[in-house]
């Protein structure tokens, strides 16, 4: 692999192995969500990554969470790729293991609860495994681009996205609109006069109840692949579809459009391109 994280052709991937890969993503958010629980509403410090007049917060949680996951994988799979928010990019044999220790930093500084620890595993193209997990709420979400699953309290469910096919009766949620481009606010706002509702804030955490079935449609924007690699096969295996704007492979972030029903995508996708 390149000394910059991006698409390569495939690995292959046996099922056993997915299935080895995916217990072990599980595992490693959890252990990560253990480190980073104490530090939740604890008064953590907080600092700037900008130095140009904007904001992109970090803490001593985003660290500490990414190291535990770093750790967990140098152990299990040596040979592996990393690439992380925090600590950025080692190449390894085409499997990458993609981190994002707390998705929804803003929402963790404030105390709210729309964060996650996000952990996905990407074959060169796309990611094959992906887990997100809510240590305050401990709610695990998983999946494996087949299917997809929600772990809390012991107990294991499958997750299916709502059978929803008509922009009309859709809910809509999104972190906000302030990271779209003037062009893309207008796309947008196309979407969301044609919904039933629109819910502002989420991050990782609208994913989620995307595939839970409790919303129908997610728009994300200027995202990094670390942001979404993890959240697609959830989405994917929950039975929802999720692609860039312009109808491609989302793997690598941007703008992203998530639907519960591939009739669903094609209308909101006509949408956004407005016709």
């Amino acid at each position: 692999m390149s000394a910059e994280f991006g698409h390569t052709p495939p690995v292959a991937i046996s099922d056993d192995k997915r299935d080895e890969y995916l217990q072990f993503a599980c595992s490693a958010v959890r252990a990560a969500g253990r480190v980073i629980l104490p530090h939740f509403r604890s008064g953590v410090q907080v600092a700037n990554k900008l130095d140009n007049g904007g904001f992109d917060p970090v803490t001593l949680a985003d660290q500490a969470g990414e190291r535990a996951i770093r750790e967990a994988i140098e152990l299990a799979y040596p040979e592996h790729g990393i690439f992380g928010e925090e600590y950025g990019f080692n190449a390894g044999n085409g499997l990458t293991w993609v981190i994002d220790p707390i998705d929804g930093t803003r929402a963790f500084m404030t105390g709210m609860l729309h964060w996650g620890v996000l952990l996905a595993l990407f074959d060169g193209e796309s990611p094959v495994v992906g887990a997100m997990y809510q240590p305050y709420t401990d709610e695990l979400f998983s999946g494996d681009g087949d299917a997809a699953w929600l772990e809390r309290g012991g107990n294991r469910q499958a997750l299916t996205t709502s059978r929803c096919e008509n922009v009309t009766t859709a809910s809509l949620s999104t972190t906000g609109i302030e990271w779209l481009a003037a062009q893309q606010q207008e796309q947008f706002k196309r979407l969301s006069r044609a919904s039933k509702l629109t819910k502002m804030g989420g991050d990782c955490y609208l994913f989620g109840m995307l595939a839970m079935g409790s919303l129908d449609l997610g728009v994300e924007a200027r995202l990094k692949p670390y942001d979404i690699q993890a959240l697609i096969p959830i989405v994917k295996g929950a039975g929802g579809v999720i692609t860039s704007w312009e109808g491609g492979n989302p793997s690598m972030g941007g703008t992203v459009l998530a639907s519960a029903t591939p009739a669903l995508h094609t209308q909101a996708m006509a949408l956004l391109k407005g016709s």
